[in-house]
């Protein structure tokens, strides 16, 4: 029988108490206490960035012995099978231990990569690599954007040509998070250059070790190289790595954005990159400056526009709950939770004044200036703020869509 939400805590109360150390002040900032991280994107060195995901991997790892690495997954993939209520009851539960935080490539292959390869995958290929990818046993990477197809995807221009059982893979993607410590990438490939740009595509799973794929970082402002370049020189693949039907990759890169999206716009326990309400009040206070009219003003927009994205994404979670599956609603949460981050910043702007840019050694002040530098970049980060406001203005809304004058025209026929 399926537990109840409230016996399913229960239950998992026990076997966290039994794993891991409960935090000190579960849901707010404990002042002065550890690390003050309101980062957008990681700051690491590469030896820092792998044993902080190695330590995310080990933790996951150990959560699947009891199935809630995977609780909405079927118990064949060695998941539990119960609902998204159940999901996020647990990752509510999951915030008040300490565990490791998390990082984006972790949830690019558990929570994209994963559930594209069983969707997309023949059964061989979810075989192989459908556990590996949801257990972190390996890391996957999206390989999506290039330097003139990023908004506009479908106008992507990196090559696979077919030569018999192999394909040929040449040209660039960019922006790719995690690709150093990747073993594998999903990638969309133009494979038919006379179909029109949303046909010619198709997909395949890239062993990073194969000869003619070159990964290089790029530095970011706020520090780190979270994103990379990836070069594909004369680079050869199986066909038993192609990932659905040939031509069919714009269907498969779709399955991953209604994936990312929704993940991107779900409402739940694990902290989000770039801090919100609880970091923003916890500094005001330690730094006197709740009294300030404006401050105050401000620290209530953070406050109330990050309850609406709450409430918004609830009821998106409801509809999945009743059954219908990830869709472009997902865009609103992931909309209003980037619309929310330059609130944040001026708030904290007001509250720490030149604490900002010359470091006090303070406590909680100047660990700002990341999320300041980096919280820009997710306006572009899982699809543009213009690309959510026409999926949500086409697709929820049932406005008409924008006029598409080269949808019909061959790829190598249009202008670039």
């Amino acid at each position: 029988m399926t537990p109840s939400v409230d016996e399913f805590v229960a239950e998992a109360t026990v076997w966290l108490d039994e794993h891991v150390t409960p935090r000190a002040s579960a849901g707010s900032v404990q002042w002065g206490v550890g690390e003050f991280d309101v980062a957008v994107f990681h700051d690491m060195t590469d030896d820092e960035e792998r044993t902080y995901l190695a330590g995310l991997a080990e933790w996951h790892q150990i959560k699947a012995e009891a199935g809630y690495h995977a609780i909405t997954w079927d118990p064949e993939w060695g998941g539990l099978g119960l609902s998204n209520e159940h999901a996020r009851a647990f990752a509510n539960l999951e915030m008040g231990y300490e565990v490791p935080g998390r990082h984006e490539l972790f949830s690019v292959t558990t929570g994209l990569v994963a559930p594209t390869v069983l969707s997309a995958g023949t059964d061989e290929q979810k075989e192989r690599f459908v556990r590996r990818f949801l257990l972190a046993e390996e890391f996957a990477c999206q390989l999506f954007s290039e330097p003139g197809a990023g908004s506009d995807l479908a106008s992507l221009a990196c090559r696979a040509e077919r030569d018999g059982d192999e394909w040929v893979l040449n040209g660039q993607k960019v922006w790719t998070s995690g690709a150093r410590f990747s073993g594998w990438g999903l990638l969309i490939a133009r494979s038919d250059p006379t179909a029109p740009k949303h046909k010619g595509q198709t997909a395949f799973l890239v062993p990073f070790d194969t000869e003619g794929v070159e990964v290089r970082p790029i530095k970011q402002m706020s520090g780190g190289t979270s994103f990379n370049e990836v070069f594909f020189n004369d680079a050869r693949l199986p066909d038993s790595l192609r990932l659905g039907e040939v031509g069919e990759g714009w269907g498969v890169a779709l399955t991953t954005l209604a994936h990312e999206r929704a993940n991107s716009g779900r409402s739940g326990a694990r902290k989000r990159p770039g801090g919100g309400w609880q970091e923003s009040i916890a500094t005001a206070r330690a730094f006197g400056a709740t009294a300030d009219p404006v401050t105050r003003a401000q620290l209530m927009e953070v406050y109330s526009h990050e309850q609406a994205r709450h409430l918004t994404n609830f009821r998106v979670m409801a509809a999945q709950e009743a059954g219908a599956q990830p869709g472009p609603e997902g865009s609103i949460g992931k909309l209003y939770w980037v619309e929310g981050l330059p609130g944040v910043t001026s708030a904290m702007s007001s509250t720490l004044g030149p604490r900002l840019i010359a470091d006090t050694g303070e406590w909680g002040s100047y660990e700002w200036g990341e999320h300041v530098l980096g919280s820009p970049g997710y306006r572009i980060a899982g699809g543009s703020d213009e690309i959510q406001r026409n999926i949500i203005g086409e697709r929820v809304l049932g406005l008409p869509r924008d006029p598409q004058v080269d949808k019909s025209t061959p790829w190598n026929e249009l202008p670039r």
